[in-house]
């Protein structure tokens, strides 16, 4: 679901971004605001920030530490993506295994589909392995899928995976299954 948020963030702009006046510019706190969104990715709360639409305050900086840093309390709106169980969403294959295929949904990059939870779909091995239905529709690397959400976790920290949701996908239900080949509205974080 996508949803729009305000949000609070103290901005820390390196001292060396000061004019000669001893003035911050708003540019320097906006772009610096933007790489911090840009690190932090996503949170359990919001989901993935995806853009900020406007910037409501920018209050005064304080000094907090003899490094010279200044601190700028923000306010802004941004768009937020966070995926909700029983959501019909999209997503491109791309990983086949026998037990289902991972599927990529805008900036979620693990949504499983299991092979149980594909009615009517049979795995079919080969170099290029598929989920083929009784109908002929192929689950295919690159194919587009309408698919339900099942179930969404929150993962802070776990190998390899940083702040990133992943999603249990099912394809019971009407109009779910395969759509078209990828024309790529995936969007990559």
């Amino acid at each position: 679901m996508f949803c729009e948020v305000e949000l609070l963030r103290d901005v820390a702009v390196l001292a060396e971004n000061l004019d000669r006046n001893g003035v911050v510019s708003q540019r320097s706190i906006i772009t610096r605001l933007l790489e911090d969104l840009v690190n932090e990715k996503s949170s359990k709360d919001h989901g993935y920030f995806l853009a900020v639409t406007s910037l409501k305050n920018i209050g005064n900086g304080e000094v907090v530490d003899e490094s010279g840093d200044i601190f700028f309390p923000v306010v802004f709106n941004c768009r937020t993506f966070l995926p909700l169980t029983g959501e019909i969403l999209q997503g491109v294959v791309h990983h086949i295994f026998s037990h289902g295929v991972f599927l990529r949904c805008g900036p979620i990059k693990y949504a499983f589909l299991s092979a149980r939870k594909m009615p009517n779909y049979h795995y079919v091995a080969g170099e290029n392995p598929v989920f083929l239905s009784d109908d002929l529709a192929k689950i295919e690397n690159d194919i587009v899928v309408r698919f339900v959400v099942l179930g969404v976790r929150w993962i802070e920290k776990r190998r390899h995976i940083k702040k990133e949701f992943v999603m249990l996908a099912s394809l019971v239900g009407d109009s779910l299954g395969p759509i078209s080949l990828s024309g790529s509205d995936e969007l990559d974080l």
